[in-house]
């Protein structure tokens, strides 16, 4: 039912309650009590019962082992609830911010409560307690694979556990009410919003537990310095047990202060129920107001407040290094002011809802955000599927609903991605029908719960398959996940392709929600190409993307794929387990990308020496040289920047697309960059030291020699971060240097996006980079060091095969089941016509890519240096890295 002040009675009573509250000095509001310290916890049934405090994910550390999958079962968590006699009168609640996927709750062994979905708070409420110190609360919490939950695949990992807060909520016997949702049963939204005037709207639910009662519902608007601007209040009966709709009349507001990513200004309503007998506050929620308008144009694109702005910004996912996804709220928010700083004003929360202090912060910051429930890659075409991914959608917009930062609701991502009964014209197109009827059905329900937002669907570069299964219609506004550079084709079709999606779709609004490169920050290359996962490869392609999203109008926002790495558990790659697509790493440390955009993006001067980061160089010098040129870029939005190399200016030279590129002369030792710039008539500049180790051309005896270490088939450098250790890409043998003597670079067959080496997980590493290239069919390596003692090590790994087994392969299984054959190579090993290795096979002995070192030692008396020789028995020998070091 719904009250409202339309009679003169209601008006005197309202004005008594006022003399009521004026003079009241009681309140008995509601309690949150966060109880995530001291919980035991199991997983499964036969693992020891350990002590942890929430949040808590048991996939922290598994899902970045070598052993493929991880633990999808129950956890169950356990905790003594000690309360208040005082409480006994009061209504208890649970409240989970977060637990992934299925979660029941017990207290003292009976059942209390069930929730389905691993992305939405939810609330318990507490019964049959005895307030005597023996109540026990046990949760227990199921990540399995659910074929009627979403996601049910995606490219990331599905920790499980209680990895958010979780609070003990008392309340008064009439309080605010959701339970069914997870709110707080109070929804505020600025209306008619205009630079001169605006409306707040306040309504919501409440529930009277007790006896019938009279309460008064108010509402008070103050400004972000506290003052208070109006009230609003009501008067309304409230039987017992009866749930009652309100709406509160509306706040005027003169003259607002507009919300906007350069003025996220706040008001704030503070709510509350008053007993109207005695005058006691029995509960009060507090919610932030930011009043904006929006809209999207199709043509000229976004909106705020009548003034064009282009959301550009980035996507991001929850977990952090060594955590999973339980990660700290100080943490959390660190992403979103990272986000600011970077320049951003845009946030794609993505594949999922996230911790409310994540739009909390977009609030305070000033970031426009979309929030999407975790619908990716496939469907189920069951009733409970269906009916799951609807309450996601609506727990999402209640428990988002107050945040000014949200403009955008979204419930699918490249839902085409994993086609099913693709072998099945006529199962296929059911399959589509029901993609497009839970699309509409969601669509439906949004517009319908909340019409002050946009819809929107993000999809996989099938342009022509979104359109002819009908989903491209749906939602208000259309997103799309575009690669050219990466997945396939090249960077500059980008651009050209996005102006063809806009002829496709001439009526709706296009947003890029997804585009990136992956980016190992161990791996550079002065030649980069695609997929060497390069930092170089990355700064070029964004540096296409920046420049084809920003001068298109249509164009109405882009979110870069992604903030920071994020973990994936099935990926391989040079990284395995992560995906390395984000500007930041997953311990949040800055990628020159991110630098790129906050040159981009920025207003204020900015400089930054790019490789400041990569502070362990090599290479190799010309012949009778000391020192190594190699590139040195430098980012910022000024209009040149001067360089000094170990105090010696370079000249100046033009900011080109944000990057100005340097030869730099490195001597071996300590290297000392400047970069210096003037901006607006103000100096600024960046430093960096780097230590340099030139490798030279030629030895010579008498040279101190300490190491080297060499990659086999690659065009790439690694640093190995732990050791410090610098690996060249390998060359071909010239006199009085080094190289490999025949060969040729090993390049994965049937694979389309790399040009060399493998993206296996090499097992028994973290630094797969070193063992995934290789050289095949080698006759000799050979190189000319001074006269001394070495240790030479090998590294082998072979990168055709399954790589499913380190046993013995049983050849004719795999032909018949069409798997991919390990190579048969058996060869021999000399160094300096000594043999030291004899018929090693890589398959049969240790498996397919599995790291595999053979370490030895010899002295070289005489100029010839030193001469690895490999002789074929069956097959080509292969080797992978080499490294060199003089023994004292």
């Amino acid at each position: 039912m719904k009250s409202s002040l339309s009679t003169g009675k209601s008006l005197f009573l309202l004005l008594l309650s006022s003399l009521l509250v004026l003079n009241a000095f009681a309140q008995d509001s509601r309690k949150i009590i966060n109880l995530n310290k001291d919980w035991s916890f199991q997983k499964g049934t036969n693992s020891t019962v350990e002590r942890i405090n929430l949040p808590h994910t048991w996939n922290a550390f598994d899902v970045m082992d070598d052993t493929p999958g991880y633990y999808r079962g129950i956890g169950t968590y356990k905790k003594k609830l000690v309360l208040k006699p005082e409480w006994k009168n009061k209504k208890l609640y649970l409240y989970f911010e977060g637990a992934n996927q299925v979660t029941e709750v017990f207290v003292n062994g009976k059942k209390l409560g069930s929730h389905i979905g691993g992305y939405t708070g939810f609330r318990i409420p507490l019964s049959g307690l005895k307030f005597n110190g023996t109540d026990e609360v046990s949760v227990k919490v199921d990540n399995s694979y659910n074929e009627n939950i979403a996601p049910l695949t995606a490219d990331f990992t599905f920790f499980g556990g209680l990895y958010r807060n979780v609070s003990l909520m008392v309340l008064a016997t009439a309080h605010f009410d959701d339970n069914q949702y997870g709110s707080k049963g109070v929804f505020v939204r600025g209306e008619n919003v205009s630079q001169t005037n605006a409306e707040v709207l306040v309504n919501g639910n409440l529930v009277n537990h007790g006896v019938a009662k009279k309460i008064i519902v108010t509402s008070v608007l103050t400004n972000a310095n506290g003052k208070k601007i109006n009230e609003v209040k009501f008067l309304t009966s409230a039987k017992a047990n009866q749930t009652i709709a309100f709406q509160l009349p509306k706040i005027q507001v003169v003259n607002p202060i507009l919300w906007s990513p350069d003025h996220p200004y706040l008001y704030q309503t503070t709510t509350k129920l008053i007993d109207y007998q005695t005058g006691k506050v029995v509960d009060e929620v507090k919610t932030t107001v930011g009043l904006r308008f929006f809209s999207f144009d199709v043509a000229k694109g976004f909106f705020l407040n009548s003034k064009p702005c282009k959301l550009i910004g980035a996507s991001r996912h929850q977990d952090f290094a060594g955590m999973g996804n339980a990660v700290p709220v100080d943490l959390q928010v660190k992403d979103v002011e990272l986000l600011k700083d970077m320049g951003g004003n845009f946030l794609r929360v993505a594949h999922y809802p996230q911790d409310q202090a994540i739009l909390d912060a977009c609030d305070r910051l000033g970031i426009l955000a979309s929030v999407e429930i975790p619908i990716v890659n496939e469907i189920t075409e069951s009733v409970a599927f269906t009916a799951n991914c609807k309450v996601m959608q609506l727990e999402m917009i209640k428990q988002n609903y107050n945040h000014p930062s949200v403009i955008i609701w979204a419930y699918m991502n490249e839902v085409l991605l994993r086609m099913r009964h693709a072998d099945n014209a006529e199962r296929k197109q059911q399959y589509l029908n029901n993609i497009e009827k839970l699309a509409q059905e969601l669509e439906d329900l949004t517009r319908k719960t909340d019409p002050t937002r946009y819809t929107l669907m993000s999809n996989h570069g099938d342009v022509n398959g979104y359109i002819k299964a009908g989903l491209v219609k749906i939602p208000m506004l259309v997103g799309w996940n575009l690669y050219q550079g990466w997945y396939g084709g090249k960077s500059e079709d980008f651009g050209p392709n996005l102006d063809k999606i806009h002829q496709q779709i001439p009526d709706k609004p296009i947003l890029v929600t997804e585009f990136g490169a992956d980016v190992d920050p161990r791996i550079h290359a002065f030649a980069p190409v695609r997929f060497d996962k390069s930092l170089e490869y990355g700064m070029l392609y964004h540096q296409i993307y920046i420049k084809d999203i920003l001068k298109r109008p249509f164009i109405v926002g882009a979110a870069v794929w992604n903030l920071a790495d994020f973990n994936s558990e099935t990926r391989e790659e040079t990284m395995p387990h992560v995906n390395n697509k984000g500007l930041l790493t997953l311990d949040r440390e800055p990628k020159n990308t991110f630098f790129l955009y906050k040159a981009s993006l920025q207003t204020k001067p900015f400089l930054k020496i790019g490789d400041g980061s990569w502070k362990l160089r090599s290479g190799v010098a010309n012949v009778n040289e000391n020192k190594v040129i190699q590139l040195v870029q430098v980012i910022s939005n000024t209009d040149t920047v001067e360089l000094f190399a170990n105090g010696q200016s370079l000249g100046r030279k033009a900011v080109v697309e944000s990057t100005s590129n340097w030869n730099f002369p490195f001597k071996d030792g300590v290297n000392q960059i400047k970069a210096v710039a003037i901006s607006k008539g103000i100096k600024i500049e960046d430093n960096a030291i780097i230590n340099f180790v030139v490798q030279p051309f030629n030895f010579k005896d008498g040279q101190e020699f300490k190491q080297l270490n060499i990659l086999l088939g690659s065009q790439r450098q690694f640093i190995d971060q732990q050791k410090q250790e610098v690996w060249l890409p390998n060359k071909t043998y010239e006199n009085g240097s080094w190289g490999s003597i025949g060969g040729e670079i090993f390049k994965p067959k049937g694979n389309s996006r790399q040009s060399y080496g493998s993206d296996k997980n090499i097992k028994g590493t973290t630094n797969d980079p070193i063992y995934q290239t290789q050289l095949i069919g080698l006759d000799a390596y050979q190189l000319a060091v001074p006269k001394g003692k070495y240790e030479v090590t090998l590294h082998f790994s072979e990168l055709v095969g399954t790589g499913a087994s380190n046993l013995p392969y049983n050849l004719d299984s795999l032909i018949a089941t069409n798997k991919e054959v390990p190579e048969q190579r058996i060869f021999d090993v000399f160094l300096n016509d000594k043999q030291v290795i004899e018929g090693l096979n890589l398959s049969a002995t240790y498996g397919v890519a599995n790291a595999v070192q053979k370490k030895f030692e010899c002295v070289v008396t005489d100029d010839k240096g030193i001469k690895l020789v490999f002789k074929n028995i069956k097959g080509k020998a292969v080797l992978n890295a080499l490294q060199i070091k003089q023994i004292k």
